[in-house]
């Protein structure tokens, strides 16, 4: 019995640990997600966008000592994928676009 109490607690406490962190701009970043899409390919009532937000490793402000934040959406239009990420400034309780890339997911 101790074997299974012990299991199921590794089992809960290691979800924990491996769950990925929810970023404050991680909405605002699904919302520019149908935004670019839009702004790319006009609107299309086709037009989804993936509701997990993957928050990526900090990348290196080209102009000074700081970083930004990269968040990741995936986003969908009729047959097409596509990968977006945005880049905010490190500011707290703040969403600040600096930065945002889109790429067609395809097998070219």
């Amino acid at each position: 019995m101790i074997k299974y109490v012990t299991l199921i607690l590794f089992l809960v406490t290691s979800g924990f640990a491996s769950a990925e962190p929810v970023h404050h701009c991680s909405t605002e970043a699904a919302i520019q997600a149908k935004k670019l899409l839009d702004f790319h390919f006009g609107l299309d009532d086709r037009t989804e966008i993936d509701e997990h937000v993957t928050v990526l490793k900090p990348i290196k402000n080209p102009a000074g000592k700081g970083k930004f934040d990269v968040l990741e959406v995936y986003g969908h239009i009729y047959k097409g994928t596509y990968r977006m990420r945005f880049i905010y400034a490190q500011m707290e309780n703040q969403c600040l676009l600096v930065g945002q890339e889109i790429l067609e997911i395809t097998n070219l």
